[in-house]
């Protein structure tokens, strides 16, 4: 019997990145973000276009010819590169280089999304609980994916990602790096484990949970800082107020800010390193209880009281943590030994007053990247003029449409917000790289003078209408930044 022979399977090459996957007609490519359409390769993201004038946008429209753009102002419009795709490989121009004007002067905009593998997240955590020791590393799924950085005031800081991580360890660890760093950068939630300390849920705009425990408060200061801020609302209703804190332990007796107000000695001693007077060091170790603190009585910081310094039966001591989760009343017997009482009414506003003034606790991710690499011959064909146009701030630099910090010194290296870029900004390839939205804009005249792609410059009405390769839709959404 004869059997018809096989019909192979047609597949068409995408050239959007560096893996160059063979795509069958209607499936999608290894990084979920191009595929095979009726014989093209197709962008399956839309086009993100923001609007400053409209109140709502989840509608994703057409390009190629439909009217749905006319009578649209553009001077309301910013075309970013969320899902414009890639210049990959970089000899050619940008996806879309944008002529438009604003505030009459001429624009152009040079969208592309870059692959990169020089990157990284920056997060801020607030929370006064330890999370890990400076230089420990951090690992999501058993894989190492950064590390604890300093801790600044009232926040924790990680540094994730980087070139190391995702490409100079091994298959797995890369993997999951990229995987956590694309999580973060689209403001999901990913959970992470310090080594040798806590387990953190961290969602960027969102408050962390820390070894299952939601932290709802920002330290307000350090125990020095809180007794410069309240001093005066405690003098008349207690004879002596500890805040006890991590960092420094603030003694309100002995502290300028009590000297200021004539506050008298009370005898008090704290066990820890005495830096200035009222402030002490190293009073307990890290940890998840008072102050950030590893103790959950804080008497056990406090040494014999002294007699001859002020000492007395019925000492007023009012103790209380750098957020006012934690506070405690106590008043000292005949043996001068604190013994914890009910606390008094008019103490309850000043403990309130401390929580008042804290910050609510929020995670903060920071998309930052080296913008370096061939993808500035996709704006110019001396790619060392874009550079040095970034860093004389003749050209603007954001991150799907959000505005971006750019670093002092050689190449172009960038820090943005992700809470201020488009749902779903960020993508990643399987090399692995993450995949950033990315915009240069320039006046017209220095676009010339940069050697740009001169001839491939359209204006947005006819992005709008016509799109380009691979993208055949748009999605307009009201901006969350100013766009430049």
């Amino acid at each position: 019997m004869n059997r018809p022979p096989r019909q192979r399977e047609e597949k068409i090459r995408c050239d959007a990145c560096p893996v160059m996957c063979f795509i069958a007609e209607g499936r999608i490519g290894a990084c979920d973000r191009y595929a095979n359409i009726n014989g093209e390769i197709v962008r399956c993201d839309p086009l993100t276009v923001l609007d400053r004038a409209i109140d709502a946008g989840k509608e994703v429209r057409p390009f190629l010819g439909r009217d749905w753009h006319d009578g649209l102002s553009t001077d309301d419009l910013f075309v970013t590169a969320v899902g414009a795709g890639t210049t990959y490989p970089d000899f050619k121009p940008a996806p879309f280089l944008v002529s438009r004007e604003i505030d009459g002067v001429d624009f152009v905009t040079i969208v592309t999304e870059a692959i990169f593998s020089y990157c990284g997240v920056k997060i801020k955590i607030d929370t006064d609980r330890h999370l890990g020791e400076e230089g420990a590393v951090v690992r999501s799924q058993g894989e190492a994916v950064g590390l604890m950085v300093t801790s600044e005031y009232g926040s924790q800081m990680m540094s994730l990602g980087g070139v190391d991580h995702l490409t100079g360890g091994g298959k797995a660890e890369g993997r999951v790096t990229c995987d956590v760093l694309v999580q973060l950068l689209n403001r999901a939630p990913v959970v992470l484990n310090v080594d040798d300390g806590a387990e953190v849920v961290v969602q960027a705009g969102v408050a962390p949970i820390v070894d299952g425990q939601k932290q709802e408060r920002m330290r307000v200061g350090c125990g020095s800082a809180t007794i410069g801020m309240f001093a005066s609302q405690w003098r008349g209703l207690v004879d002596e107020v500890v805040v006890v804190d991590d960092h420094i332990t603030g003694v309100v007796s002995e502290h300028q800010a009590g000297k200021v107000i004539d506050w008298p000695e009370t005898g008090i001693r704290i066990k820890g390193r005495r830096s200035t007077p009222g402030r002490y060091f190293q009073v307990a170790g890290p940890g998840l209880g008072w102050g950030g603190t590893d103790i959950d009585n804080p008497l056990v910081i406090l040494g014999p009281w002294r007699s001859e310094k002020g000492a007395r039966e019925g000492l007023r001591l009012l103790m209380v943590s750098t957020t006012g989760e934690h506070a405690a009343y106590y008043e000292l017997d005949a043996n001068l030994e604190p013994q914890k009482r009910a606390m008094p009414e008019a103490l309850l506003p000043t403990v309130e007053l401390i929580a008042e003034n804290c910050e609510p606790s929020l995670c903060t991710v920071m998309f930052m990247g080296g913008a370096g690499g061939s993808l500035r011959s996709g704006v110019t064909q001396n790619p060392v003029k874009l550079t040095r146009a970034v860093q004389n701030q003749q050209a603007t630099v954001t991150v799907g449409g959000a505005p971006s910090y750019v670093w002092p010194g050689g190449g172009i290296t960038v820090m943005a917000d992700v809470t201020k870029m488009p749902d779903g900004a960020f993508g990643m390839v399987p090399t692995p790289a993450v995949v950033a939205p990315l915009e240069f804009t320039v006046s017209r005249d220095t676009y010339t003078r940069l050697g740009g792609h001169y001839d491939h410059v359209r204006d947005v009405t006819d992005i709008l209408k016509s799109g380009g390769d691979y993208v055949r839709s748009v999605h307009v959404v009201p901006t969350k930044a100013k766009a430049p």
